[in-house]
């Protein structure tokens, strides 16, 4: 396999008032173009970590993260996070109260002219099924809807990868289980490459081509549900 995302023996930790804390030792995982994965674990066993040491907001004391081929950090090279080509959602939406839903999602296409700004929010918001909303503000929607268009500005800059940080946690449970399925069905459509981080074990398996457990800073397993489903 040619993998988009590879972490390569990636060390992770931090300091605490109890000395250092080791999140992740010699972590190591690859993830193809276009495909899911998951990272399940209990909280605070440091999932979410990783995916911030992927877009670029947490160092790596030793090991390599790469996104298709190109060094993005190691502990004598740090890409900064804004030119790494990678997008973040997250479980609290961190949508911008005082700007409507259009605004939202062309956040971080400032550097497009008006028309192909207004052009790529229109066909984004066409995507996650909220057309009629750009003049909305997200005080207005509900929170299966705001973390749609969540989604769609993770979207708009067209990253290479996708990062989900537990982005369905603060929904309610049938909510939660539809929002996944569209989540998953847009990703497989536009053919994004995307990690997820949860706690919840039925999400993983409706989502992921690839799950693995974060337990005592080591990957467990890094297999598809299938596998899973016929080891267990």
């Amino acid at each position: 396999m040619n993998p988009l995302l590879e972490l390569d023996h990636i060390h992770l930790a931090y300091d605490t008032p109890r000395g250092l804390r080791t999140v992740a030792d010699g972590l190591c995982l690859q993830l193809a173009r276009g495909h899911i994965g998951c990272l399940l674990g209990a909280s605070g066993c440091g999932k979410s970590t990783v995916l911030r040491a992927i877009a670029g907001f947490e160092p790596v004391r030793a090991g390599r993260i790469l996104l298709g081929g190109q060094v993005l950090s190691s502990p004598r090279q740090q890409v900064a996070p804004e030119l790494r080509r990678v997008g973040m959602m997250f479980q609290d939406y961190a949508l911008f109260p005082h700007m409507n839903v259009a605004a939202n999602v062309g956040f971080g296409l400032r550097r497009h002219s008006r028309a192909g700004r207004e052009a790529r929010v229109a066909e984004l918001l066409e995507m996650v099924g909220l057309a009629k909303a750009g003049d909305s503000y997200p005080h207005e929607l509900s929170g299966g809807q705001q973390q749609r268009v969540a989604l769609a500005r993770a979207l708009a800059p067209a990253p290479e990868l996708l990062l989900l940080d537990e982005p369905f946690s603060n929904l309610d449970t049938d909510t939660r289980e539809h929002l996944a399925a569209e989540v998953r069905d847009i990703l497989r459509s536009t053919g994004h490459t995307a990690i997820l981080v949860t706690h919840n074990q039925a999400e993983a398996f409706a989502i992921a081509d690839r799950i693995g457990s974060l337990s005592g800073g080591q990957l467990q397993y890094w297999d598809t549900p299938d596998a899973l489903r016929q080891a267990a």
